[in-house]
């Protein structure tokens, strides 16, 4: 049975951040490998700054290559929009649950919120979550304190957004540290977020 821990994100780049954080879980943790789940460009509310889903997946691609324990997923492109992680796990369960077993990788900030997601109540029944620490406000919900199917990762804390960096690159400031050379390369050519 394959570990597998989804980190879920837009990736709009995918930065260093990112891939120290999904290094740290398959070096460090039980899991086996970490599968970046690209969220789609959601039909109902177009974000001008959010790249094609394509030209997403293909920097999460190019700054994986690398690391044969991190593999890029599209899987969330071909299912019904919005989508809900609870309906993505199932459709992962349904096609890979045999030799594969699920795990969710969130941020702290997340996990702050996680009491306002769709089922989360049977995402914690049935998954296993691993949390990294983020700079945050607000609390955790006293639910998930010492909950047994919850994780903390002691990850290195990562204040890079991808946002930030878009914000930069436009502005003319030198971002190229911040990403996989992979990916500056790849956005560098297609004249991205400029």
């Amino acid at each position: 049975m394959k570990k597998v821990g989804l980190f879920f994100g837009t990736f709009n780049p995918i930065h260093i951040g990112h891939l120290a954080i999904a290094n740290h879980l398959v070096e460090f943790s039980d899991l086996d490998e970490v599968w970046f789940v690209i969220t789609p460009q959601s039909p109902f509310k177009v974000k001008q700054s959010l790249l094609d889903n394509n030209h997403r997946y293909q920097m999460v691609f190019e700054a994986v290559q690398d690391y044969p324990k991190l593999k890029p997923s599209k899987i969330e492109f071909d299912l019904p929009q919005p989508n809900y992680t609870t309906n993505t796990l199932a459709h992962l369960d349904d096609n890979y649950g045999k030799d594969h077993q699920f795990s969710l990788i969130m941020g702290e900030d997340n996990l702050k919120g996680f009491h306002k997601w769709k089922n989360y109540e049977t995402i914690l029944e049935q998954y296993s979550i691993y949390v990294y620490p983020r700079v945050s406000e607000g609390k955790v919900e006293h639910q998930f304190k010492g909950h047994p199917k919850i994780s903390r990762v002691d990850a290195p804390i990562m204040e890079i957004s991808s946002t930030f960096i878009r914000k930069a690159h436009k502005a003319g400031k030198n971002i190229r540290p911040l990403l996989p050379n992979t990916v500056w390369k790849y956005m560098d050519e297609m004249n991205f977020y400029r």
